[in-house]
């Protein structure tokens, strides 16, 4: 335009003739209208959020905010039927925006009360509103689905997505399996609250994460029951198990609720872990800090039904009944990976390594080894007959996994418990304390790095040097110096 009004000011007025005029003005009014107020058309969200390790997962130009999921599933011909209402705030301009979803298929999409038009490439599904999202709105998408969800196999090799089981099912999602059963933004770094309705056939019941709000059984004996999560949540962390589970509700001490969902087979085997919850969660706030949710728990399956645990939020799934340890390196995923959640992939070992530290601080804190012998075995590669590890842990440094098929390897765990423990070495105990206690309350339902993590440690223990352990031991190749 700016050169279209030099080419004007040339002629000499007299020569501009009435209707050239004219037609110049409409041609701008013309521009002004297409282009709107502001000037700004809007234009689709990314497609991925190009996550180092997985870049295909979420999506650009939104921020869930809230997922209401309505769902029926039929467990001997493994269909589901689902309804999605997803509430999200634009963060661009939006002309279109994509959701994952793997498999399944989609029977209609809504933004508004509008029909949106969309289309499925791949795990993208990509919805077009009828007209633009601005930047800051609040918008509700609705999209209907069913079929038989898909059991992903991923590069780091155990299964997740949807998995049937004798009697039902049970959803898992890390790291990308949640796209396998619900339409979403599904990278960590999008967080959200979420309300789960599942509605299962006679004999069986769902449970989910939160607390229940309510359960009604229909004439023909099925069941719907509602579950709340009030606190946001990554969508890896969402769950569904749907079995002939004994559900109970009891309370600690303090209150909380505690929601324990067991397969009837796994109940005797199961019953003295579970009832030193309230005993693990009394050291865990003491260790850790205040919890972030309203509740706690766990579901116990089958261990021919699913071979690991995960830290789905609030309940914890195990395989089987659990080590006290591993009980505890699950429950203290609720603050380090539930509540306190990576940005990226790249930064799983702020899960794994703070988990597995947690379950040294316990074999400490009850009797057993302290973190300083499990150190020292874990260097020395005496490790006994509690990890495979050996010469592992050294592969890769725990802050720079190689690749996707090792976000779950041995030194995200095992080593990145090891930066911890150097850590607590370098600052001692009282410091560190308060940075393990601080780093939780900082970043409450929040996501963070390492950076963020290393800046943490370096603010709470000011004159403390800590380039050996984030050059040799957090971002180093190899077997860092004998300690």
């Amino acid at each position: 335009m700016v050169s279209r009004s030099r080419s004007i000011k040339s002629v000499p007025r007299s020569s501009v003739s009435i209707p050239f005029f004219l037609t110049l003005v409409l041609a701008l009014a013309l521009g002004l209208a297409t282009c709107g107020g502001s000037g700004v058309h809007g234009k689709p969200g990314a497609s991925g959020v190009r996550d180092p390790y997985f870049p295909k997962m979420g999506n650009g130009g939104y921020d869930v905010t809230h997922y209401d999921l309505t769902l029926a599933y039929d467990p001997q011909a493994q269909h589901l039927t689902g309804t999605a209402e997803i509430t999200a705030r634009a963060t661009q301009n939006l002309s279109a925006f994509n959701l994952d979803l793997e498999g399944l298929d989609v029977e209609g999409v809504t933004v508004g009360s509008e029909a949106a038009r969309w289309n499925r490439a791949g795990q993208e599904l990509t919805v077009r509103p009828r007209d633009d999202l601005d930047k800051g709105e609040t918008f509700r998408t609705t999209v209907r689905y069913s079929g038989t969800p898909e059991t992903i196999i991923d590069l780091d090799t155990p299964a997740e997505g949807w998995l049937p089981t004798d009697d039902g099912a049970l959803a898992l999602g890390q790291p990308i399996g949640s796209m396998a059963w619900f339409p979403g933004n599904h990278h960590p770094s999008d967080k959200a609250s979420y309300d789960i309705t599942v509605t299962v056939p006679k004999g069986v019941r769902a449970v989910s994460n939160g607390e229940p709000k309510s359960e009604r059984t229909t004439p023909d004996g099925r069941t719907t029951s509602t579950w709340h999560t009030a606190e946001p949540m990554a969508s890896y962390l969402a769950t569904v198990a749907i079995g002939r589970y004994d559900i109970t509700r009891t309370v600690t001490k303090s209150g909380l609720p505690v929601y324990v969902a067991v397969d009837p087979t796994e109940a005797e085997a199961s019953k003295q872990v579970l009832a030193r919850i309230p005993e693990m969660m009394d050291w865990a706030v003491r260790r850790f800090g205040p919890y972030a949710f309203s509740s706690t728990g766990a579901i116990i399956d089958r261990s021919d039904d699913v071979d690991y645990a995960l830290e789905t939020q609030t309940r914890s799934v195990f395989p089987g009944a659990p080590a006290i340890e591993l009980f505890v390196h699950e429950l203290a995923h609720q603050w380090y990976g539930n509540s306190v959640t990576p940005k990226s992939w790249q930064d799983m070992w702020l899960n794994e390594g703070f988990a597995t530290y947690a379950a040294w601080l316990w074999e400490e804190d009850h009797g057993g080894a302290t973190a300083q012998e499990t150190f020292d075995a874990l260097y020395r590669g005496d490790l006994g007959d509690d990890s495979d590890a050996g010469e592992g842990i050294w592969a890769f440094p725990p802050a720079k996994p190689t690749g996707a098929a090792h976000v779950s390897d041995d030194p995200v765990y095992e080593r990145g418990a090891m930066v911890l423990h150097k850590i607590r070495q370098t600052v001692g105990d009282d410091t560190f304390d308060d940075i393990i206690r601080g780093w939780a309350t900082t970043h409450r339902h929040a996501n963070a790095d390492t950076a963020d993590f290393t800046a943490y440690v370096e603010k709470m223990a000011p004159g403390k040097d800590f380039s050996e352990i984030w050059d040799d031991w957090l971002y180093g190749e190899g077997k860092p110096p004998k300690p």
